[in-house]
């Protein structure tokens, strides 16, 4: 059994009977949809043709969402179908991130993942999907895909069909006959519209108080109240262009489809930022010990290994807070799916607390007792250090599960966060130098790491996003909106002049012996980098898939 979709665009009317069929017999909520129709509007007014496409999980062959999913809520049958248990989410979201088709959505009530399971519940007993039922036109039909004589397996023989994303290496079992390429691919040729005919486009108009574009809407709005700004420069245009008698039209537009809401908001940026601000201190404080570049005392090392411990408290309690379930967090530990890198990186994180705890109940002994213990600590350091460096880049990896969200699939992404984690590192143990003064020989070497961390870290993030060639239009849009689009100040004020140039040039420029000074670029680093981190995850998923 191999069960599949066939969608005949020959015969769909966008009627929504396959939608409306969809949540009265799954109990879809309002404000989320399994099934939707997209419409789609081709040519200038008034040669206008509009395309309807069904769209859904498409119950890939080879589904992302399986294998991201830290706890097997999402699960492929042995019949092909790609399901999902309520009872099991976590509501990590990632599911949703891995999707490339934006199929899958968080359940208002349950809080729970969910998207089209081919009615399951109907084929188990014989009877086909409710949308297939419902379509006057019979343009769905399902099936078994390994069955010669199916209905399916015999349309697709006589006809030539397409598929959503190929590229993706999913091999999606929803095939479409006679489908537009402007429908199948729109998101590659269609500007991000904020509202549709009957409905609002959640990506697009998703904003917060870190976004720059709102407070600077919101001040538009002030000057307008106060009948300062009457007029927006887009009304303007809009006026001068009516008036000239031309009014210009899109050749491809979406005029109806079905979005869900952002899944990570600032919870996953600020996990970013502790999550390498821990591991970065541990990196560093190692490099020291093993290289004999400073002999760093044992208050030094005790101080340094309880803040790093308190920032993977921190992470943890972010990626719980981040938990649509968060009472089910455990579940990542005791139906644990290992081919998920967030599953890893939990396994990774408490490894990491552990030893950095043993480690730092020993230098607090040593404190104590005066005892040097330098074999023990070589012992701690070999041991910490694998765990230190998987620790800042194992989100790489986990972002790379994300194939939904291309801009992400960057292969020196471990190399960034790796740097970064040493800079972050290095920055906080700068900031706290002026509420505990540590060693000079200890300090000096901190300020040195950061210069360098800092100087590869800049280059690095140059690399990224201006050296390396982007493979897929929703990366090149991920990436505009990143430079130069909505959060084009948190990555050029944010990122790299708060996070890096300013406080490089701080420290090369000037001699500076003010605790205060120093520890004010450190913290300027670290909100720097928070800003870069934001608009790195915010980007792309508000690129429509």
């Amino acid at each position: 059994m191999n069960y599949g979709f066939l969608i005949d665009n020959r015969r769909c009317i966008g009627c929504h009977a396959c939608s409306t069929a969809c949540k009265s017999e799954n109990q879809v909520p309002l404000g989320v949809s399994r099934t939707w129709v997209k419409y789609t509007e081709v040519g200038t007014y008034p040669d206008v043709k509009r395309h309807f496409q069904v769209t859904r999980c498409n119950h890939c062959e080879n589904p992302p969402c399986v294998r991201i999913c830290p706890v097997s809520a999402m699960y492929q049958r042995q019949d092909g179908i790609v399901e999902f248990d309520a009872n099991v989410c976590i509501g990590c979201k990632a599911c949703m991130q891995a999707c490339p088709y934006d199929a899958i959505y968080i359940d208002p009530e349950t809080k729970s993942a969910a998207k089209c399971h081919f009615c399951s519940h109907r084929v188990e007993i014989g009877l086909e999907p409710a949308c297939v039922i419902v379509c006057p036109e019979h343009a769905i039909i399902a099936g078994d895909l390994d069955d010669a004589n199916s209905e399916i397996t015999k349309v697709l023989a006589e006809n030539s069909v397409g598929v959503r994303k190929p590229e993706q290496g999913t091999r999606p079992k929803l095939f479409y006959i006679n489908g537009h390429s402007a429908s199948l691919n729109a998101a590659n040729v269609y500007p991000q519209k904020h509202s549709y005919m009957w409905s609002e486009n959640k990506n697009a108009k998703t904003q917060n108080f870190w976004s720059f574009a709102n407070i600077k809407n919101k001040i538009n709005q002030r000057k307008s109240y106060s009948g300062q700004n009457i007029r927006s420069p887009e009304s303007q245009n809009s006026a001068e262009s009516y008036a000239s008698g031309r009014k210009a039209e899109q050749m491809v537009q979406v005029s109806y489809s079905a979005s869900h809401k952002i899944p990570w908001h600032w919870q996953v940026p600020a996990y970013l930022v502790t999550k390498g601000i821990a591991a970065g201190i541990v990196f560093f404080l190692i490099c020291t010990h093993l290289s004999g570049w400073v002999l760093s005392y044992g208050s030094d090392l005790a101080i340094n290994l309880g803040v790093s411990l308190l920032f993977t408290l921190l992470t943890t309690l972010f990626l719980v807070f981040d938990l649509e379930h968060p009472k089910r967090f455990l579940r990542i530990l005791t139906r644990a799916q290992m081919k998920s890198w967030l599953c890893r990186g939990a396994f990774i994180l408490i490894a990491f607390t552990m030893v950095v705890g043993a480690w730092s109940l020993f230098e607090v002994s040593n404190v104590i007792t005066a005892y040097p213990g330098y074999v023990f600590r070589d012992i701690f350091s070999w041991l910490t250090l694998p765990l230190a460096i998987g620790t800042a880049i194992y989100t790489a990896f986990l972002f790379g599960q994300a194939e939904g969200r291309d801009f992400w699939q960057s292969p020196l992404l471990p190399i960034r966060f790796f740097l970064q984690s040493l800079l972050l590192g290095t920055a906080c143990i700068l900031f706290l130098n002026y509420f505990i003064p540590f060693s000079v020989r200890f300090l000096a070497a901190a300020t040195e790491m950061f210069l360098w961390s800092a100087l590869f870290s800049l280059i690095c993030i140059f690399l990224t996003e201006f050296g390396m060639p982007l493979s897929t239009p929703q990366a090149v849009k991920a990436s505009h909106q990143l430079i130069y689009g909505d959060y084009k100040y948190h990555f050029w004020l944010g990122g790299l002049f708060c996070g890096h140039i300013f406080p490089l040039l701080f420290f090369v420029f000037i001699d500076a012996k003010a605790n205060l000074l120093m520890s004010f670029m450190g913290l300027l680093c670290l909100f720097g980098i928070y800003l870069y981190e934001y608009a790195f995850v915010m980007a792309p998923q508000k690129i429509l898939s």
